[in-house]
């Protein structure tokens, strides 16, 4: 017994677009390309003096933050006694850098340093391992040039936290152009 079979049948294929960004907010993008490209220019021009202040902009927000997480605990008791305690140590935190701002911004840096060399070392082992299961022999130099680096971040932060504002200068400098560029291309194409 023959089933009848439709020919005329059709399967369309569409072809996936980029996302489109909405062209109202170009002038958001330049805004915080330029806010990013001034913040850059000071730090480095003047890397102590914007640091400290870049810390202290930071210990405001999370002091706001915490008061607002107590509140929302307060209010609202699912997972309460969790946004309760982060709210705590938001506030802590944000006080303390706000009482000693001289020393805050070396002391945020540094425990960013250690951060960073302990991510260093881990990511650093996963390419080593992902370069013994066959990933190659740059992939291998790669995994170990990692966790040196993650090693001299760990033993010598001192140095890492000296040049981080510099290396964040030069990156704020270079994004900031960039997204002054895509704002004005977005602005152009409306």
């Amino acid at each position: 017994m023959e089933q009848p079979v439709d020919t005329d049948s059709r399967i369309e294929l569409k072809v996936p677009q980029e996302p489109k960004v909405p062209q109202e907010l170009w002038w958001s993008v330049l805004l915080e390309g330029i806010i990013a490209t001034i913040i850059g220019i000071f730090l480095l021009y003047e890397p102590i003096a914007t640091t400290i202040l870049l810390v202290q902009i930071l210990a405001i927000f999370w002091l706001v933050e915490g008061i607002f997480s107590v509140i929302k605990a307060l209010i609202f008791t699912k997972n309460g006694k969790w946004k309760l305690l982060s709210g705590i140590l938001s506030i802590i935190v944000g006080v303390v850098i706000l009482m000693y701002p001289i020393i805050s911004p070396y002391i945020v840096l540094r425990l960013l340093m250690v951060f960073i060399g302990i991510l260093a070392l881990v990511n650093g082992a996963v390419i080593i391992t992902s370069a013994l299961k066959g990933g190659g022999w740059g992939t291998g130099i790669l995994g170990v040039l990692t966790i040196v680096l993650g090693l001299l971040l760990l033993t010598n932060s001192l140095a890492g936290v000296i040049v981080l504002p510099w290396v964040f200068g030069v990156f704020f400098v270079i994004g900031g152009i960039g997204a002054i560029i895509w704002g004005i291309k977005m602005r152009t194409r409306k």
